[in-house]
């Protein structure tokens, strides 16, 4: 990968990687768990599921008209959860493949203007990643959020297991973090133009604070943040259900088995 993009070619990526691609002319982008044998564990809203026809605004809008003609388990998900198995052709959907990038230096991520292609934060080994990959495949992500938990926060915690403690701030993902920096950014900065002659001095502290307010949100240099076990995930968050509920949803999903080959 480079200093400007993070593209990579198919037969770089290895099982456990952060991938992502840009959606609606590169708008915003998609993230997910590469698991190895073309398949990708990501996560989305729940109402993509409800229609193949239904127009939705969310960032993770990723709906298809017609099942995957080339894998046979592509799109397999659990009832009521947002956390679906891809092959990579439909993950992808005809966009560019990156390579989401972890413990890079704070000068590198200072340097990457837009959000959401890499952190400071160290990332665990390939087989941990994709056992919590595949166990909320099987589990759940809770419910979803534009703004704390969304598809790169899936990603993001199936390879750090880091999680916000503070559940009212931003989660751990950059593209948030960038939609929020940016007006921020440019209100703290307005005042600055009555001292700044200048456009270029204003627009240059405008994007300082811009990438300072990123940084802070980084989950590599965060305060809130906790390590927590992927089994641990729905206590901490409040998505335990009722007794009933478990015995329901297991009589349902006890035969149904995700082979990665």
């Amino acid at each position: 990968m480079g200093l400007i993009s993070n593209r990579v070619e198919r037969h770089e990526i290895k099982p456990g990687d952060h991938i992502y691609t840009y959606r609606a002319v590169f708008t915003y982008s998609h993230h997910g768990i590469f698991v190895g044998g073309s398949k990708v564990v990501h996560f989305r809203s729940e109402r993509n599921f409800k229609s193949i026809t239904e127009t939705s605004s969310n960032l993770d809008d990723d709906s298809t008209s017609t099942p995957c003609p080339t894998v046979p388990d592509c799109g397999f998900r659990q009832p009521n959860s947002g956390v679906v198995l891809s092959c990579l052709d439909c993950f992808l959907r005809n966009g560019s493949l990156y390579c989401f990038e972890y413990d890079v230096s704070p000068t590198v991520f200072l340097t990457r203007i837009r959000g959401g292609t890499c952190t400071t934060a160290l990332h665990d080994p390939p087989e941990t990643v994709i056992h919590r990959a595949m166990y909320l495949l099987q589990n759940g992500f809770g419910n979803y959020d534009v703004f704390r938990n969304n598809c790169e926060d899936f990603a993001m915690y199936c390879k750090t297991g880091l999680l916000i403690v503070d559940k009212q701030g931003v989660g751990r993902s950059g593209q948030a973090s960038s939609v929020i920096g940016a007006p921020l950014a440019a209100m703290l900065s307005s005042p600055l133009k009555l001292l700044m002659p200048s456009p270029v001095g204003v627009a240059t502290v405008t994007a300082g604070i811009y990438c300072m307010s990123r940084y802070a949100t980084d989950i590599g240099v965060r305060s809130d943040v906790v390590k927590v076990g992927v089994e641990d995930l729905a206590v901490n968050l409040g998505w335990t259900c009722s007794d009933e509920e478990l015995v329901e949803l297991e009589d349902e999903t006890s035969d149904r088995q995700i082979v990665i080959t």
